[in-house]
């Protein structure tokens, strides 16, 4: 059973840190054992990187195979990303959690949405608004204790006047929520629209991703309710040009979305400012590349969000959330180490020095 020597400064989490720690087989103990290592890396160490919005198995038209999406957990691991939760995949990947070598994954299922009112090939569509409970439940069986649900997008049917919608009835809505949460499940919702929050919340969801079009009041009521929210700023970054591809067929929804894309900073820092917890999401899948956890940390620092905040967002805070260890005795070796502190300058969470995973130095 090899041993590897972590020392410099190991971060625990917010208010805890130490000088050293010790991989043992694949477990992490505080207390140095008996012998000599066999290798020592110096540095900062944190608790694998979170990337909590991500979609192996997920490409630009659809569902790839698992060659592609092998590849795909790959990028997010040799980025410092050692756990993923899957928002939303058409392809079957539970195949992964047989993979030792391959980021520990938290699937959702498929997206659910309704015919013609999300993206092509990506979700399970469903016929009629009242099957959204039922669907919920498959999918809280078929998963890892996430479902995903669309509750808004175009409504191409309105023409010129085609807008954001919400997809689903409010008494509909909340059915689905407990469906999910009586079969052990969380929920989280798709949602860049005004209209559709405020149904979301009185729902009972778990998670918001992108939440790009929360009003003032709206931000301080999630923050109330204690809902997570992933900004995606890699996502929300390119409304510009997604408004561009729609003007001509879709004035109402293009103006939109510039809209939001120009207050998309302003936006981050006003839930951080109500003190709404920011999780560190990519939206890696569909037309995002994988392994650019670093880029989307680094966004939400330019956009004002502390640092120091980003970094514990996309690592050990997030794990604690949902639910998986970080550093401590006898936990899972899963660990990224840099010769910078990322505390203090994030572009360092660009450049790991090594990560380990399941106590095998992978990088």
């Amino acid at each position: 059973m090899g041993v590897l020597h972590l020392r410099g400064t190991v971060v625990l989490d917010d208010e805890r840190e130490v000088g050293e720690a010790w991989v043992v087989g694949d477990r992490l103990t505080l207390e140095r054992p008996a012998g000599v290592p066999d290798a020592t890396l110096h540095g900062w160490v944190l608790p694998g990187l979170v990337d909590v919005h991500c979609h192996i198995g997920l490409d630009a038209d659809g569902p790839v195979d698992a060659a592609a999406a092998e590849q795909q957990a790959l990028a997010d691991r040799d980025s410092g990303v050692l756990l993923v939760r899957d928002a939303g995949s058409p392809a079957d990947t539970g195949w992964v959690h047989a993979r030792t070598d391959l980021p520990r994954l938290l699937r959702a299922g498929r997206h659910l949405a309704r015919p013609r009112r999300y993206l092509r090939h990506y979700g399970r569509e469903l016929d009629a608004v009242t099957d959204l409970p039922g669907a919920v439940r498959e999918e809280a069986a078929r998963g890892d204790g996430w479902v995903k649900v669309v509750a808004d997008w175009i409504d191409r049917d309105l023409g010129a006047d085609g807008d954001l919608r919400p997809l689903w009835p409010d008494d509909v809505l909340a059915e689905a929520v407990a469906a999910a949460h009586d079969a052990g499940a969380r929920v989280t919702a798709h949602t860049f629209s005004t209209e559709a929050l405020d149904p979301l919340l009185d729902a009972g969801v778990d998670c918001l991703e992108h939440a790009t079009g929360a009003t003032p009041a709206q931000v301080e009521r999630i923050a109330a309710a204690g809902v997570p929210v992933t900004p995606t700023l890699l996502q929300v970054e390119r409304f510009d040009a997604i408004a561009a591809q729609g003007e001509a067929r879709f004035p109402r929804f293009a103006a939109r979305m510039r809209a939001m894309h120009a207050r998309r900073e302003q936006h981050v820092r006003d839930l951080h400012d109500a003190g709404v917890r920011l999780l560190v999401g990519t939206d890696a899948g569909g037309t995002i590349g994988h392994g650019r956890v670093a880029d989307e940390a680094a966004a939400m620092v330019a956009a004002g969000v502390p640092v120091r905040d980003v970094v514990a967002a996309a690592s050990w805070r997030t794990r604690a959330w949902l639910g998986v260890d970080g550093i401590g005795e006898g936990t899972s070796a899963d660990v990224v180490v840099y010769d910078r502190d990322p505390r203090a300058d994030v572009t360092a969470l660009a450049e790991p020095a090594a990560v380990v995973l399941r106590g095998v130095r992978v990088r």
